[in-house]
Protein backbone atom coordinates (compact mmCIF):
# COMPACT_ATOMS: atom_id res chain seq x y z
CA UNK A 1 0.00 0.00 0.00
CA UNK A 2 3.13 2.49 0.51
CA UNK A 3 3.39 2.54 -3.37
CA UNK A 4 -0.12 2.62 -3.90
CA UNK A 5 -0.33 6.41 -4.60
CA UNK A 6 -3.54 7.79 -6.08
CA UNK A 7 -1.65 8.80 -8.90
CA UNK A 8 -0.36 5.37 -9.37
CA UNK A 9 -3.58 3.71 -8.47
CA UNK A 10 -5.20 5.31 -11.48
CA UNK A 11 -2.28 4.57 -13.94
CA UNK A 12 -2.92 0.93 -12.58
CA UNK A 13 -6.47 1.07 -13.32
CA UNK A 14 -5.85 2.62 -16.78
CA UNK A 15 -4.24 -0.11 -18.26
CA UNK A 16 -7.58 -2.09 -18.12
CA UNK A 17 -10.13 0.65 -18.37
CA UNK A 18 -10.79 2.80 -20.61
CA UNK A 19 -11.52 6.75 -19.77
CA UNK A 20 -13.72 7.47 -16.85
CA UNK A 21 -11.19 9.37 -15.27
CA UNK A 22 -13.17 11.09 -12.26
CA UNK A 23 -14.81 8.28 -11.48
CA UNK A 24 -10.83 6.38 -10.94
CA UNK A 25 -10.16 9.52 -9.27
CA UNK A 26 -12.39 9.19 -6.55
CA UNK A 27 -11.76 5.66 -5.91
CA UNK A 28 -7.87 5.40 -5.70
CA UNK A 29 -8.12 8.75 -3.38
CA UNK A 30 -10.63 6.18 -1.09
CA UNK A 31 -8.11 3.91 -1.41
CA UNK A 32 -5.25 6.23 -0.10
CA UNK A 33 -7.17 7.23 2.68
CA UNK A 34 -7.55 3.66 4.01
CA UNK A 35 -3.59 3.70 4.01
CA UNK A 36 -3.41 7.06 5.74
CA UNK A 37 -6.02 5.80 8.53
CA UNK A 38 -3.55 2.95 9.36
CA UNK A 39 -0.79 5.95 10.28
CA UNK A 40 -2.56 7.27 12.09
CA UNK A 41 -2.80 7.23 16.47
CA UNK A 42 -5.25 4.11 17.83
CA UNK A 43 -7.19 7.01 19.41
CA UNK A 44 -8.14 8.79 16.18
CA UNK A 45 -8.35 5.89 14.14
CA UNK A 46 -11.47 4.33 15.04
CA UNK A 47 -13.06 8.19 14.06
CA UNK A 48 -12.28 8.15 11.01
CA UNK A 49 -14.79 6.81 8.10
CA UNK A 50 -14.91 5.51 4.74
CA UNK A 51 -15.81 7.93 2.38
CA UNK A 52 -18.59 5.78 0.76
CA UNK A 53 -19.30 6.38 -3.13
CA UNK A 54 -22.14 6.09 -5.59
CA UNK A 55 -21.12 5.70 -8.70
CA UNK A 56 -23.56 6.80 -11.35
CA UNK A 57 -23.80 5.37 -15.06
CA UNK A 58 -25.79 3.41 -17.59
CA UNK A 59 -24.08 -0.50 -17.93
CA UNK A 60 -20.89 -1.26 -19.65
CA UNK A 61 -19.30 1.79 -18.65
CA UNK A 62 -16.94 -0.21 -16.21
CA UNK A 63 -18.14 0.58 -12.87
CA UNK A 64 -17.62 -2.59 -11.92
CA UNK A 65 -14.61 -3.58 -13.68
CA UNK A 66 -12.56 -0.39 -11.86
CA UNK A 67 -14.48 -1.76 -8.22
CA UNK A 68 -12.88 -5.14 -9.02
CA UNK A 69 -9.63 -3.91 -10.15
CA UNK A 70 -9.28 -1.28 -7.07
CA UNK A 71 -9.64 -4.48 -4.93
CA UNK A 72 -7.09 -7.10 -6.65
CA UNK A 73 -4.82 -3.91 -6.45
CA UNK A 74 -4.97 -4.03 -2.45
CA UNK A 75 -5.55 -7.27 -2.27
CA UNK A 76 -8.31 -6.62 -0.76
CA UNK A 77 -11.52 -8.46 0.14
CA UNK A 78 -14.83 -7.86 -2.89
CA UNK A 79 -17.53 -9.28 -2.92
CA UNK A 80 -19.74 -7.75 -5.77
CA UNK A 81 -23.64 -7.72 -4.69
CA UNK A 82 -26.72 -7.23 -6.63
CA UNK A 83 -29.22 -5.08 -4.33
CA UNK A 84 -32.05 -5.85 -6.30
CA UNK A 85 -32.01 -9.75 -5.32
CA UNK A 86 -32.12 -8.91 -1.43
CA UNK A 87 -35.71 -8.23 0.56
CA UNK A 88 -36.96 -6.24 3.38
CA UNK A 89 -36.39 -8.63 6.64
CA UNK A 90 -40.05 -10.68 6.82
CA UNK A 91 -40.17 -11.62 3.26
CA UNK A 92 -38.58 -14.42 1.17
CA UNK A 93 -35.21 -13.66 -0.28
CA UNK A 94 -31.62 -13.47 1.13
CA UNK A 95 -30.78 -10.39 3.81
CA UNK A 96 -28.47 -7.94 3.45
CA UNK A 97 -26.34 -9.30 6.06
CA UNK A 98 -25.73 -12.24 3.47
CA UNK A 99 -22.95 -9.86 1.72
CA UNK A 100 -20.84 -9.36 4.89
CA UNK A 101 -20.88 -13.08 5.57
CA UNK A 102 -19.94 -13.90 1.75
CA UNK A 103 -16.99 -11.03 2.45
CA UNK A 104 -15.99 -12.98 5.16
CA UNK A 105 -15.59 -16.25 3.15
CA UNK A 106 -13.93 -14.60 0.55
CA UNK A 107 -11.15 -13.62 2.79
CA UNK A 108 -10.65 -16.69 4.73
CA UNK A 109 -10.36 -18.48 1.07
CA UNK A 110 -7.78 -15.78 0.55
CA UNK A 111 -5.69 -16.08 3.35
CA UNK A 112 -5.96 -19.64 3.95
CA UNK A 113 -4.55 -19.83 0.12
CA UNK A 114 -2.02 -17.25 0.53
CA UNK A 115 -0.56 -19.27 3.73
CA UNK A 116 -0.99 -22.63 1.77
CA UNK A 117 1.46 -20.96 -0.86
CA UNK A 118 3.79 -20.42 2.00
CA UNK A 119 4.07 -23.93 2.92
CA UNK A 120 3.50 -25.54 -0.22
CA UNK A 121 7.18 -26.66 -0.18
CA UNK A 122 6.81 -28.22 3.20
CA UNK A 123 3.81 -29.69 2.07
CA UNK A 124 5.39 -31.18 -1.02
CA UNK A 125 7.57 -32.74 0.91
CA UNK A 126 5.28 -34.54 3.24
CA UNK A 127 2.87 -35.78 0.11
CA UNK A 128 5.88 -37.06 -1.70
CA UNK A 129 6.71 -39.43 1.63
CA UNK A 130 3.31 -40.19 1.89
CA UNK A 131 3.16 -41.19 -1.69
CA UNK A 132 6.35 -43.50 -1.27
CA UNK A 133 4.96 -45.56 1.92
CA UNK A 134 2.62 -46.39 -0.70
CA UNK A 135 4.78 -47.77 -3.11
CA UNK A 136 7.06 -49.54 -1.34
CA UNK A 137 5.38 -50.31 2.32
CA UNK A 138 7.96 -50.48 5.22
CA UNK A 139 9.15 -54.16 6.28
CA UNK A 140 7.59 -55.46 9.12
CA UNK A 141 10.42 -55.91 11.62
CA UNK A 142 11.83 -59.56 11.56
CA UNK A 143 13.76 -61.29 14.19
CA UNK A 144 17.99 -61.22 14.33
CA UNK A 145 20.92 -59.90 14.87
CA UNK A 146 20.79 -56.07 14.83
CA UNK A 147 23.50 -56.35 12.16
CA UNK A 148 21.09 -58.35 10.35
CA UNK A 149 18.48 -55.73 10.71
CA UNK A 150 20.17 -52.65 9.65
CA UNK A 151 21.57 -53.94 6.41
CA UNK A 152 17.84 -54.79 5.22
CA UNK A 153 17.49 -50.75 6.49
CA UNK A 154 19.79 -49.61 4.10
CA UNK A 155 18.69 -51.76 1.44
CA UNK A 156 15.04 -50.54 2.13
CA UNK A 157 16.84 -47.19 2.21
CA UNK A 158 18.54 -47.21 -0.96
CA UNK A 159 15.21 -48.77 -3.04
CA UNK A 160 13.42 -45.62 -1.45
CA UNK A 161 15.36 -43.18 -2.50
CA UNK A 162 15.60 -45.29 -6.14
CA UNK A 163 11.40 -44.55 -5.72
CA UNK A 164 11.81 -41.45 -5.16
CA UNK A 165 13.95 -40.15 -8.44
CA UNK A 166 11.40 -41.98 -10.32
CA UNK A 167 8.78 -40.28 -8.85
CA UNK A 168 9.76 -37.18 -9.35
CA UNK A 169 10.31 -38.18 -12.83
CA UNK A 170 6.42 -38.43 -13.60
CA UNK A 171 7.01 -42.73 -14.11
CA UNK A 172 4.59 -43.81 -11.73
CA UNK A 173 2.10 -41.19 -12.54
CA UNK A 174 -0.65 -43.17 -14.51
CA UNK A 175 -0.39 -46.06 -11.27
CA UNK A 176 -3.29 -46.52 -9.36
CA UNK A 177 -2.79 -46.67 -5.90
CA UNK A 178 -5.08 -46.62 -2.68
CA UNK A 179 -5.45 -43.43 -0.37
CA UNK A 180 -7.34 -42.58 2.83
CA UNK A 181 -9.32 -39.63 2.50
CA UNK A 182 -11.23 -38.27 5.36
CA UNK A 183 -15.12 -36.81 5.53
CA UNK A 184 -17.45 -35.65 7.70
CA UNK A 185 -20.48 -38.23 7.70
CA UNK A 186 -23.86 -36.19 7.39
CA UNK A 187 -26.88 -37.87 8.97
CA UNK A 188 -29.37 -36.16 6.76
CA UNK A 189 -29.70 -33.47 4.29
CA UNK A 190 -31.57 -30.57 3.94
CA UNK A 191 -33.76 -29.36 1.18
CA UNK A 192 -32.83 -25.56 0.36
CA UNK A 193 -35.06 -22.62 -0.40
CA UNK A 194 -34.37 -19.28 -1.85
CA UNK A 195 -33.20 -17.70 1.87
CA UNK A 196 -32.75 -20.72 3.32
CA UNK A 197 -29.16 -21.68 1.89
CA UNK A 198 -27.18 -19.75 4.74
CA UNK A 199 -29.57 -21.92 7.34
CA UNK A 200 -28.41 -24.92 5.77
CA UNK A 201 -25.04 -23.85 5.63
CA UNK A 202 -24.89 -23.18 9.11
CA UNK A 203 -26.93 -26.22 10.19
CA UNK A 204 -23.62 -28.66 8.23
CA UNK A 205 -21.26 -26.57 9.51
CA UNK A 206 -22.35 -27.10 13.41
CA UNK A 207 -22.90 -30.81 12.49
CA UNK A 208 -19.50 -31.22 11.35
CA UNK A 209 -17.77 -30.08 13.95
CA UNK A 210 -19.61 -32.38 16.67
CA UNK A 211 -19.65 -35.43 13.88
CA UNK A 212 -16.32 -37.30 13.87
CA UNK A 213 -14.35 -37.46 10.49
CA UNK A 214 -15.11 -40.74 8.82
CA UNK A 215 -11.90 -42.18 6.68
CA UNK A 216 -12.70 -43.84 3.15
CA UNK A 217 -10.49 -45.72 0.86
CA UNK A 218 -10.17 -43.87 -2.17
CA UNK A 219 -8.28 -45.43 -5.36
CA UNK A 220 -7.34 -42.85 -7.56
CA UNK A 221 -3.66 -42.42 -10.12
CA UNK A 222 -0.57 -41.61 -8.41
CA UNK A 223 -1.03 -37.92 -10.23
CA UNK A 224 -4.08 -37.31 -8.85
CA UNK A 225 -3.18 -38.66 -5.43
CA UNK A 226 -0.03 -36.53 -5.09
CA UNK A 227 -2.41 -33.11 -5.36
CA UNK A 228 -5.09 -34.98 -2.88
CA UNK A 229 -2.00 -35.42 -0.35
CA UNK A 230 -0.63 -32.25 -1.02
CA UNK A 231 -3.79 -30.15 -0.50
CA UNK A 232 -4.41 -32.38 3.30
CA UNK A 233 -1.03 -31.67 4.05
CA UNK A 234 -0.90 -27.93 3.60
CA UNK A 235 -4.46 -27.29 5.51
CA UNK A 236 -2.52 -29.23 8.64
CA UNK A 237 0.93 -27.17 8.46
CA UNK A 238 -1.66 -24.20 8.86
CA UNK A 239 -3.36 -22.42 11.92
CA UNK A 240 -6.77 -21.60 11.16
CA UNK A 241 -7.02 -19.34 13.73
CA UNK A 242 -4.68 -17.06 12.39
CA UNK A 243 -5.71 -17.54 9.46
CA UNK A 244 -9.27 -16.41 10.76
CA UNK A 245 -7.47 -13.70 12.59
CA UNK A 246 -5.85 -12.45 9.72
CA UNK A 247 -9.23 -13.03 7.76
CA UNK A 248 -11.47 -10.95 9.96
CA UNK A 249 -8.64 -8.07 9.92
CA UNK A 250 -9.01 -7.53 6.43
CA UNK A 251 -12.41 -7.44 5.87
CA UNK A 252 -12.91 -5.06 8.42
CA UNK A 253 -10.42 -2.70 7.49
CA UNK A 254 -9.69 -3.60 3.73
CA UNK A 255 -12.82 -5.29 2.51
CA UNK A 256 -14.99 -3.86 -0.21
CA UNK A 257 -18.46 -4.55 -0.92
CA UNK A 258 -19.78 -3.49 -4.49
CA UNK A 259 -23.57 -2.61 -4.01
CA UNK A 260 -25.17 -2.80 -8.00
CA UNK A 261 -28.62 -1.86 -8.79
CA UNK A 262 -28.91 0.47 -6.11
CA UNK A 263 -31.44 2.59 -7.85
CA UNK A 264 -33.50 -0.80 -8.00
CA UNK A 265 -34.47 -0.22 -4.38
CA UNK A 266 -34.86 3.69 -4.69
CA UNK A 267 -38.43 3.90 -3.89
CA UNK A 268 -40.74 6.51 -6.66
CA UNK A 269 -43.60 7.74 -4.11
CA UNK A 270 -45.17 5.38 -1.67
CA UNK A 271 -44.42 1.95 -1.52
CA UNK A 272 -47.15 0.11 -3.40
CA UNK A 273 -47.59 -3.20 -4.67
CA UNK A 274 -44.38 -5.50 -5.17
CA UNK A 275 -42.02 -3.28 -4.70
CA UNK A 276 -43.19 -2.82 -1.64
CA UNK A 277 -40.44 -3.82 0.06
CA UNK A 278 -37.81 -1.70 -1.71
CA UNK A 279 -37.60 0.96 1.12
CA UNK A 280 -37.16 -1.89 3.67
CA UNK A 281 -34.46 -3.01 1.81
CA UNK A 282 -32.82 0.42 1.91
CA UNK A 283 -33.47 0.65 5.71
CA UNK A 284 -31.88 -2.64 6.56
CA UNK A 285 -28.99 -1.50 4.33
CA UNK A 286 -28.12 1.10 6.67
CA UNK A 287 -27.01 0.20 9.75
CA UNK A 288 -24.71 -2.16 7.92
CA UNK A 289 -23.28 0.62 6.00
CA UNK A 290 -23.39 2.91 8.89
CA UNK A 291 -21.24 0.22 11.19
CA UNK A 292 -23.08 -2.36 12.89
CA UNK A 293 -21.73 -6.15 14.08
CA UNK A 294 -22.84 -8.86 11.32
CA UNK A 295 -22.58 -12.47 12.98
CA UNK A 296 -20.60 -14.89 11.07
CA UNK A 297 -19.51 -18.41 11.34
CA UNK A 298 -16.22 -17.13 11.62
CA UNK A 299 -16.96 -14.22 14.33
CA UNK A 300 -18.47 -11.45 14.66
CA UNK A 301 -17.53 -8.91 11.76
CA UNK A 302 -17.79 -5.18 12.45
CA UNK A 303 -18.85 -3.25 9.12
CA UNK A 304 -17.86 0.88 9.86
CA UNK A 305 -14.73 0.89 8.21
CA UNK A 306 -15.56 -1.47 5.28
CA UNK A 307 -15.69 0.64 1.64
CA UNK A 308 -18.74 0.21 0.08
CA UNK A 309 -19.44 1.23 -3.32
CA UNK A 310 -22.67 1.34 -4.81
CA UNK A 311 -23.49 1.75 -8.69
CA UNK A 312 -26.96 2.46 -10.58
CA UNK A 313 -28.15 3.71 -14.36
CA UNK A 314 -30.66 5.94 -12.52
CA UNK A 315 -32.64 5.98 -15.40
CA UNK A 316 -35.98 5.78 -13.67
CA UNK A 317 -34.60 7.03 -10.24
CA UNK A 318 -32.31 9.39 -8.77
CA UNK A 319 -29.84 9.49 -6.14
CA UNK A 320 -32.04 11.79 -4.07
CA UNK A 321 -34.75 9.05 -4.30
CA UNK A 322 -32.87 7.24 -1.86
CA UNK A 323 -34.02 7.56 1.43
CA UNK A 324 -32.02 10.44 3.37
CA UNK A 325 -30.01 8.40 6.11
CA UNK A 326 -28.38 6.00 2.96
CA UNK A 327 -27.82 9.22 1.42
CA UNK A 328 -25.80 10.61 3.95
CA UNK A 329 -23.78 7.15 4.06
CA UNK A 330 -22.86 7.40 0.56
CA UNK A 331 -21.47 11.22 0.46
CA UNK A 332 -18.87 10.92 -2.67
CA UNK A 333 -21.23 11.33 -6.05
CA UNK A 334 -19.42 10.10 -9.53
CA UNK A 335 -20.94 10.01 -13.08
CA UNK A 336 -19.25 8.05 -15.24
CA UNK A 337 -19.36 9.20 -19.05
CA UNK A 338 -21.17 7.17 -21.81
CA UNK A 339 -19.03 5.55 -24.30
CA UNK A 340 -18.92 6.24 -27.76
CA UNK A 341 -16.84 5.39 -30.54
CA UNK A 342 -13.50 6.75 -29.54
CA UNK A 343 -13.60 4.57 -26.99
CA UNK A 344 -14.68 2.07 -28.48
CA UNK A 345 -11.79 2.42 -30.53
CA UNK A 346 -9.28 2.49 -27.31
CA UNK A 347 -11.26 -0.44 -25.56
CA UNK A 348 -10.48 -2.52 -28.91
CA UNK A 349 -6.65 -1.97 -28.76
CA UNK A 350 -5.42 -0.01 -25.93
CA UNK A 351 -5.54 -2.65 -22.60
CA UNK A 352 -3.41 -5.26 -21.40
CA UNK A 353 -6.14 -7.48 -22.12
CA UNK A 354 -7.78 -5.72 -25.05
CA UNK A 355 -10.56 -7.63 -26.45
CA UNK A 356 -8.92 -7.90 -30.16
CA UNK A 357 -5.61 -9.62 -28.36
CA UNK A 358 -8.45 -12.01 -26.50
CA UNK A 359 -10.05 -13.40 -30.02
CA UNK A 360 -6.50 -12.91 -31.92
CA UNK A 361 -4.96 -15.44 -28.78
CA UNK A 362 -8.10 -17.63 -28.80
CA UNK A 363 -7.87 -18.19 -32.65
CA UNK A 364 -4.03 -18.74 -32.15
CA UNK A 365 -4.55 -21.78 -30.38
CA UNK A 366 -6.01 -23.66 -33.46
CA UNK A 367 -2.89 -22.18 -35.61
CA UNK A 368 -4.97 -19.17 -37.21
CA UNK A 369 -2.97 -16.20 -36.68
CA UNK A 370 -5.99 -13.48 -36.53
CA UNK A 371 -4.85 -9.49 -37.84
CA UNK A 372 -6.83 -6.59 -37.08
CA UNK A 373 -5.74 -3.53 -39.18
CA UNK A 374 -6.22 -0.30 -37.80
CA UNK A 375 -9.48 0.69 -40.23
CA UNK A 376 -10.79 -2.35 -39.27
CA UNK A 377 -11.18 -1.54 -35.46
CA UNK A 378 -12.11 2.21 -36.19
CA UNK A 379 -15.78 0.20 -38.34
CA UNK A 380 -15.95 -2.10 -35.70
CA UNK A 381 -16.22 0.47 -33.30
CA UNK A 382 -18.47 2.39 -35.55
CA UNK A 383 -21.09 -0.11 -35.80
CA UNK A 384 -21.49 -0.73 -31.89
CA UNK A 385 -21.62 3.02 -30.91
CA UNK A 386 -24.34 2.80 -33.58
CA UNK A 387 -26.22 -0.15 -32.87
CA UNK A 388 -25.77 1.38 -29.34
CA UNK A 389 -27.84 4.98 -30.44
CA UNK A 390 -30.39 2.88 -32.43
CA UNK A 391 -31.18 -0.10 -29.88
CA UNK A 392 -30.73 -0.39 -25.84
CA UNK A 393 -27.13 1.22 -24.71
CA UNK A 394 -25.26 -1.73 -23.00
CA UNK A 395 -22.22 0.30 -23.62
CA UNK A 396 -18.68 -1.91 -24.01
CA UNK A 397 -20.89 -5.06 -23.86
CA UNK A 398 -22.10 -4.43 -27.12
CA UNK A 399 -18.74 -4.60 -28.74
CA UNK A 400 -18.38 -8.31 -27.32
CA UNK A 401 -21.48 -9.37 -29.55
CA UNK A 402 -20.38 -7.21 -32.28
CA UNK A 403 -16.84 -9.46 -32.66
CA UNK A 404 -18.83 -12.82 -31.73
CA UNK A 405 -21.09 -12.13 -35.24
CA UNK A 406 -17.78 -11.20 -36.90
CA UNK A 407 -15.56 -13.86 -36.33
CA UNK A 408 -18.87 -16.77 -36.27
CA UNK A 409 -17.34 -18.51 -39.12
CA UNK A 410 -14.07 -18.52 -38.18
CA UNK A 411 -14.63 -19.50 -34.90
CA UNK A 412 -16.01 -22.82 -36.37
CA UNK A 413 -14.20 -23.74 -38.96
CA UNK A 414 -10.65 -22.69 -37.40
CA UNK A 415 -10.28 -26.47 -36.27
CA UNK A 416 -10.50 -27.94 -40.02
CA UNK A 417 -8.17 -24.83 -41.25
CA UNK A 418 -4.88 -25.33 -42.62
CA UNK A 419 -2.69 -22.90 -40.36
CA UNK A 420 -2.42 -19.37 -42.07
CA UNK A 421 -3.40 -15.94 -41.82
CA UNK A 422 -6.51 -13.75 -41.41
CA UNK A 423 -6.59 -10.46 -42.32
CA UNK A 424 -9.15 -8.71 -40.62
CA UNK A 425 -9.91 -4.90 -42.82
CA UNK A 426 -12.69 -2.71 -43.57
CA UNK A 427 -14.56 -4.95 -45.80
CA UNK A 428 -14.34 -7.59 -43.65
CA UNK A 429 -16.04 -6.50 -41.13
CA UNK A 430 -18.88 -4.36 -43.62
CA UNK A 431 -18.90 -7.85 -45.22
CA UNK A 432 -20.18 -9.54 -42.42
CA UNK A 433 -21.87 -6.68 -40.21
CA UNK A 434 -23.35 -3.67 -42.80
CA UNK A 435 -26.35 -5.47 -43.33
CA UNK A 436 -27.27 -6.59 -40.09
CA UNK A 437 -26.42 -2.98 -38.28
CA UNK A 438 -28.23 -1.22 -41.21
CA UNK A 439 -31.55 -3.62 -40.86
CA UNK A 440 -32.90 -1.65 -37.50
CA UNK A 441 -35.71 -4.78 -36.52
CA UNK A 442 -32.77 -7.17 -37.40
CA UNK A 443 -29.54 -5.72 -34.82
CA UNK A 444 -32.08 -5.13 -31.90
CA UNK A 445 -32.03 -9.27 -32.24
CA UNK A 446 -28.80 -10.09 -33.80
CA UNK A 447 -26.46 -7.28 -32.28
Amino acid sequence: MDNLTPRNIVQELDLFIIGQKNAKKSVAIALRNRWRRQQLPDDLRDEVLPKNIIMIGPTGVGKTEIARRLARLASAPFVKVEASKFTEVGYVGRDVESMIRDLMEISVNMVRTEQQEKVLKKAEAHAEERLLDLLLPSPKPKYGSLELQEQGADADSETRQKLREQLRQGKFDDRTVEIEVREKSMPFGLISNTGFEDMEINIKEMLGSILPDKPRRKKTSVADAREILIQEEAARLIDMDAVTKEALDRVENLGIVFIDEIDKVAAKGGGQGPDVSREGVQRDLLPIVEGSTVTTKHGPVRTEHILFIAAGAFHTAKPSDLIPELQGRFPIRVELDHLGKDEFVRILTEPQNSLTRQYSELLATEGLAVIFEEESVDELASIAADVNDRAENIGARRLHTVLEKLLEDVSFEAPDMPPGEIVINREYVRERLSDIANDEDLSKYIL
